[in-house]
């Protein structure tokens, strides 16, 4: 990646856009428009733990051209356990469930792409098209909740990949692992880009009756074309806000999350997109400041140059004085929010907005007194 560094460093030097375009584009490091049609990154650079590296190079015998494109395929994975715990302080929940690895929707931005270096992929176009599925996660996720000792706390999905990305409509493992939520009546959370989720309205409004169940749709923008330039597959932001209020109508609590917010690029619209979802039901809301760590910031700068090489200069500059003069600052307590007066003013803004609204005012705290550890058979029929 040493060539995204070095155009960088003439975007912020002597050098123009243009000019910093051209040092990528004859590195052979993107991956020509035809092949990656429809895909958030542009290059497919080789993972971290690899001890080689991969360039575009036609050697005459068969043209670049002649590459297949990008297609989405799905491996099955079969890990040991299903739920995975963390102890970050600058997080509300202490367990996850993540039922694919990757994501389809193609997010420039996603601060998950550098988990695929540890299968041996890139975190640019393999993220978004090589996936892994859990097909067994219902049933794995029945034995450990069934275990003697174990103790309900909520249980967050969609804080890594999206568990409602296209592929799970085929696969359909997110609503299976919904029935056995239902069954055990053990309080979840969702986090998601995709009104897919209104697929499982019907699990989701009887376990919010129990006070067990809220969701959060993610907007990034309510500009389509942006929002389509950086989360190619993921629901429009129009459908989206509709998502919203299917979803409170139905009784089921809904925030929606600003995230991330990308200085000089998305950050005006703080305002618009908490009007909007507050319009469609929304009580609580949330934000999240653009995270860059490993492999993302050059694939998001390769995306910046690409779509928006006339504000490269402004909006890393912004997004460095937020990070303590860095792309990323990894430091419990700021990576989300970031230090410095911009951080400082978004910060305010997003919570006067708030305040106005009558949002955040009354968060929903989920119940764990009704799990059962062994809910009855008949539940579980699908098992």
């Amino acid at each position: 990646m040493n060539i995204v560094v070095q155009a960088d460093k003439a975007a912020f030097g002597q050098g123009r856009a243009q000019h910093t375009n051209a040092l990528i584009e004859e590195a052979g490091l993107r991956v020509d428009h035809q092949r990656r049609r429809g895909r958030g990154a542009g290059i497919n650079p080789t993972g971290r733990f690899e001890a080689e590296t991969r360039h575009v190079y036609d050697d005459g015998w068969e043209t670049i051209e002649d590459l297949p494109p990008f297609k989405t395929d799905v491996q099955v994975e079969k890990p040991r356990t299903i739920i995975t715990r963390n102890d970050s302080p600058d997080i509300s929940f202490d367990r996850s469930i993540n039922p694919y690895r990757g994501c389809e929707h193609g997010c420039i931005y996603c601060f998950a792409r550098p988990t695929h270096t540890y299968m041996g992929l890139s975190a640019g176009l393999d993220f978004e098209s090589k996936l892994f599925a859990k097909p067994d996660a219902a049933k794995m996720l029945d034995k450990e909740l069934s275990k003697p000792g174990y103790t309900a706390k909520t249980i967050a999905i969609g804080t890594n990949t999206d568990p409602y990305q296209p592929v799970e409509k085929k696969w359909r493992i997110m609503r299976d692992i919904l029935q056995v939520l239902e069954a055990h009546q053990h309080p979840v959370g969702i986090v998601t880009k995709s009104a897919l989720v209104v697929r499982d309205q019907d699990i989701l409004a009887r376990m919010a009756e129990k006070g067990l169940a809220k969701v959060a749709l993610s907007v990034t923008s309510l500009d389509g074309k942006l929002a389509r330039t950086m989360e190619p597959r993921a629901s429009t932001p129009t459908r989206r806000l509709q998502a919203l209020r299917s979803l409170s109508d139905a009784g089921i609590p809904v925030s929606v999350m600003v995230a991330p917010i990308i200085p000089g690029l998305n950050d005006h619209e703080v305002e618009r997109i908490l009007d909007s979802a507050h319009a469609m039901g929304a009580k609580e809301a949330g934000y999240v400041l653009l995270r860059l760590p490993l492999e993302v910031s050059p694939i998001f700068k390769d995306w910046l140059l690409r779509n928006y090489p006339d504000r490269y200069r402004h909006v890393l500059s912004l997004v460095r004085s937020m990070r303590g003069g860095k792309d990323y600052d990894a430091e419990w307590g700021k990576r989300m929010r970031g230090e410095g007066p911009y951080a400082w003013q978004i910060g305010r803004r997003f919570e006067i907005a708030a305040k106005r609204l009558g949002i955040n005012v009354d968060k929903r705290r989920l119940r764990t007194d009704l799990f059962k550890s062994t809910p009855g058979s008949e539940q579980l029929s699908l098992l």
